[in-house]
């Protein structure tokens, strides 16, 4: 372990209930507590206080990250029922004039502002002698812009974690090195470069991503340069899992998918599949239900639902907020109906940069003891992991090997005899080992 003890930790969304980008550093916590780590957090508003340590939240000082962290924050406090409705409204309003001039002058993510706060208040405990380490994590780069800052002013030691791939590549000969046309895309590249120059150890969650990272920036594969590696970020049993719930067949066959959906990570996929297998065998329908938990649907899956009348069979559920009657939170409420399900799905969506991606859900269904369906694309390192645990695996764009894989668990489900998952989960402490020993 290292001998630097006092870590300040920036991510924006720190404890925001459900989100990957907290449940990464969050689920790192009691490991690095245990590891002896004396940790502060700076984070945006977005997110629960937690009290373990100091932890400080700041507003973004840009308009549109406040009008952001400002929904986050009143659902937080006062739920999303009319005053929410009422007041981000008005918000929204009042700041729409203030964040087209953003976007106009500066044309970045929204977050980015976040970084100003976290840089000043930064500098001030740095200057003042309680930190050792800075450990930049995202989702928002912003976090790693304040860590940046900080690095260059100070010299602190730097510790940066690349959730996302920050350069997006467009086709498999696109290594990410032309100069984007987009302003947020542009700084993005040039923001990597700098955590590759600047940062003491830097590490990315897949190999492909590490892999186009060092294509773009040479100094990776420089002899004797060794801080650039993978660490499988796993996840901790979700909802307090203890151990998975035994399978009980009943009267439906349940797919249920977590999270976000979009175009290009639809739904619509597996209701095409289905067309097909109800002209084979037509008394499915009955029996086969869709469940979308986490996210609104997509257009292509509302499409799809429309012109297959299948408004019965894809049940859209919203995302699981925390509930007040019973305590339990969004996460708890989301492994509860894991546990309902018969497969997981996991689509991982069609872009080029599934290559350097792995979904987080991916490391919370594998405490489920539920098989997963997973339709990936240019990914091997997620193929592999999928069928070394006992999976259903699909290409995306492979529609033929998609409808074989559907009537498969179909057949699988209705002989009871679905496939039984090795129940190999990755737990977060493996993670944290792997940062303290490569930091040494």
């Amino acid at each position: 372990m290292s001998a630097d003890q006092r870590w300040l930790i920036l991510s924006h969304g720190f404890n925001m209930d459900g989100r990957a980008a907290s449940q990464t550093i969050t689920d790192k916590i009691p490991y690095l507590l245990k590891a002896g780590i004396q940790p502060t957090v700076f984070s945006a508003i977005t997110g629960i206080q937690d009290q373990r340590f100091l932890h400080r939240q700041f507003l973004a000082w840009g308009p549109s990250a406040f009008r952001f962290d400002f929904r986050h924050w009143f659902a937080n406090q006062y739920g999303r029922g009319i005053a929410y409705k009422i007041m981000t409204g008005l918000i929204s309003t009042l700041l729409s004039p203030f964040i087209a001039l953003e976007k106009l002058c500066l044309g970045y993510s929204s977050q980015w502002s976040w970084a100003m706060p976290a840089f000043l208040h930064g500098l001030q405990l740095i200057r003042s002698g309680h930190v050792d380490v800075v450990y930049s994590t995202g989702g928002a780069w912003s976090a790693h812009l304040a860590a940046l800052w900080l690095k260059k002013a100070t010299g602190v030691k730097w510790l940066a974690e690349i959730h996302d791939p920050m350069v997006i590549r467009s086709s498999p000969e696109d290594i990410g090195t032309a100069i984007p046309k987009n302003r947020d895309a542009r700084f993005r590249q040039y923001l990597e470069r700098q955590m590759i120059n600047h940062a003491d150890h830097v590490w990315w969650f897949t190999e492909g991503a590490l892999y186009y990272a060092k294509q773009r920036n040479p100094l990776l594969n420089t002899a004797g340069y060794a801080n650039g590696f993978v660490v499988l970020p796993g996840a901790e049993p979700p909802g307090g899992l203890a151990s998975p719930k035994p399978h009980v067949y009943s009267s439906t066959l349940n797919l249920s998918h977590f999270g976000s959906l979009a175009n290009d990570r639809s739904l619509s996929t597996i209701l095409k599949a289905l067309s097909a297998l109800l002209k084979k065998y037509p008394e499915a329908k009955e029996s086969i239900r869709i469940h979308a938990y986490g996210a609104a649907l997509d257009s292509l899956s509302i499409e799809a639902i429309k012109k297959g009348g299948y408004e019965d069979v894809l049940i859209a559920h919203g995302r699981l907020e925390k509930d007040p009657q019973t305590g339990k939170s969004g996460r708890e409420r989301v492994v509860q109906k894991m546990q309902d399900a018969d497969v997981l799905i996991l689509l991982h969506g069609n872009d080029e940069w599934c290559a350097e991606y792995i979904p987080s859900k991916f490391y919370e269904y594998l405490w489920t003891g539920r098989p997963i369906w997973g339709i990936t694309h240019h990914n091997p390192q997620l193929d592999g992991m999928l069928q070394e645990r006992g999976a259903y695996l699909s290409q995306v764009g492979d529609d033929a090997g998609i409808k074989a894989t559907l009537e498969k668990i179909w057949l699988d489900w209705k002989n009871q005899g679905l496939i039984e998952p090795k129940c190999q989960p990755m737990s977060v402490d493996q993670a944290v080992v792997r940062i303290l020993n490569n930091q040494k």
